[in-house]
């Protein structure tokens, strides 16, 4: 009898990664050496955002993605806070809003120029003061438009409805200690925390309650995190009593043992974890290693299935992950990060290998698009919902978005009334860039401002087919001349 080892099946065996060319890479840029488990990085489909070493406050570099190559030193920044920048996170529902935390004890939310920064940013739209000691994490809302989440050493979580500039929930005593990390569940009804008293906590903010809580989740004493899954299973990165580092995978119903749980190897860093939901598979990068392992949780044991490791030779500072919207579908990526070296940012992109040029449905099913599911009153009313997805089969082309105004009172929408944009007048902060801000699909051929309409437009797009197609005809009877030419000579008559 020939006992014959069976391998498992998946689409992601065989995915592989590849670091860009380095004229694709940021280079000269001074990443922060601030002692902070963040990943220094955010990144979305039009700007990359890093943390940055700065003299007398905190700063951070917005580039847009084209902007490769060598970064000037003079290239300007972001740099309203008085003490280092601690953690970034850009808006899901505005690709041109950035939120920031800081040792300063504030949080501030900017609005980036459509074409990226031509000088300093010192102006945010909104600070958000209420937190007692330094801001560590700054997360959005999932799905609630102008919903932000902050966290301090002051063990303080503080929701903020940015629209208002007011605090919606303020989160005291329900840990003891530093909180390492947060992550909305995908509907964001709730939250869960990674605690350095070794706990893991599932948080519904509305009510203010502990709703699950798992102690010494990992037993070592270093830094762990924990994120939701898709399904509502929490994934957790730690260390063991033998300061062996560990995942974790824990089901809400039962917590008194994990689903799966894996050693990974005895390196110190900090593991941090990026998940995809689209795909299940979730990527471990450790702070200093030169690594990436990725994994694919799926409904049967042992859950956690390791594929593959992505090894290159220089540590990593922090790392950046692209949000599936601003992946190519056309190669068949389905994850980009961006790691940090000591100076220079370098893309990572993760590739399934397909023969096929065609869409491939299995790999992009309908993802999170950049559409709020709601207000930040109706998330406060009680309800909830989940992300408005979005197909990529047509390289998706995200609409018009608008700018983020703060109204003191109420949330600004885009049918209010002109009067009540007047009334928030006095209280509205400058704006943070002297040009409006909003994400935009390049303009169709023929659908400029001036484009005319109906038969006009049709009128104009008939004479541009028309100017083409004599151009082509043109430079084809000039190539038959060369042709003539080439061959003459080849024949040796000049």
């Amino acid at each position: 009898m020939s006992f014959r080892k069976v391998v498992r099946q998946s689409k992601f065996r065989h995915v592989f990664g590849q670091p860009v060319k380095t004229e694709q890479c940021y280079d000269d840029i001074r990443v922060s050496r601030v002692t902070w488990d963040s990943t220094f990085c955010a990144v979305n489909p039009s700007f990359v955002a890093i943390i940055v070493e700065a003299s007398g406050g905190g700063a951070f570099l917005v580039l847009p993605l084209h902007k490769t190559g060598r970064i000037d030193k003079s290239y300007p920044t972001v740099c309203g806070h008085t003490g280092p920048v601690l953690d970034i996170d850009w808006c899901p529902h505005n690709d041109y809003v950035i939120a920031s935390g800081s040792e300063d004890c504030t949080v501030m939310v900017w609005q980036i120029p459509e074409n990226g920064l031509s000088q300093p940013l010192t102006e945010p739209v909104v600070v958000l003061e209420g937190h007692s000691k330094r801001v560590g994490i700054v997360t959005w809302h999932p799905t609630a438009r102008n919903v932000l989440l902050s966290a301090g050493c002051d063990n303080v979580v503080l929701i903020w409805n940015v629209g208002t500039a007011e605090e919606l929930y303020r989160l005291e005593g329900l840990h003891p200690d530093l909180i390492y990390s947060v992550s909305w569940s995908r509907d964001g009804a709730r939250f869960c925390t990674a605690c350095k008293d070794k706990s893991v906590r599932v948080i519904d903010p509305r009510r203010g309650t502990v709703v699950a809580e798992k102690e010494r989740a990992h037993e070592g004493a270093r830094p762990m995190r924990a994120i939701f899954l898709a399904d509502g299973k929490i994934f957790t990165t730690g260390f063991s009593r033998m300061s062996e580092r560990q995942l974790a995978l824990w089901d809400l119903e039962n917590l008194e043992e994990p689903m799966g749980l894996q050693e990974l190897d005895s390196s110190n860093g900090a593991l941090l974890p990026f998940y995809d939901p689209d795909t299940n598979v979730v990527y471990v990068c450790g702070k200093g290693d030169s690594s990436i392992r990725y994994f694919e949780i799926t409904e049967e044991p042992p859950y956690i299935h390791f594929l593959n490791t992505f090894t290159s030779k220089e540590p990593q500072r922090g790392m950046g992950w692209m949000p599936k919207r601003g992946l190519d579908v056309s190669k068949c990526e389905i994850a980009r990060f961006y790691k940090l070296h000591e100076r220079k940012c370098e893309p990572i992109i993760m590739t399934v290998p397909r023969k096929s040029d065609l869409f491939q449905d299995d790999l992009y099913p309908d993802t999170a698009g950049p559409e709020a599911a709601m207000e930040a009153e109706e998330w406060v009313a009680g309800q909830t919902a989940g992300p408005v997805l979005v197909s990529l089969r047509q390289a998706y082309v995200p609409s018009k978005q608008r700018d983020l105004k703060v109204s003191r009172r109420t949330l600004l929408h885009e049918s209010a009334p002109p009067a009540a944009t007047a009334a928030a007048g006095p209280t509205t902060p400058p704006p943070a860039a002297p040009a409006p801000a909003r994400l935009s699909a390049p303009p169709a051929l023929g659908t400029g401002p001036s484009a005319p309409t109906g038969g006009g437009r049709l009128e104009e797009v008939l004479q541009e087919v028309a100017a083409l197609r004599a151009l082509v005809a043109e430079q084809g009877q000039r190539i038959a001349r060369l042709e003539e030419q080439l061959s003459r000579l080849e024949n040796g008559h000049v």
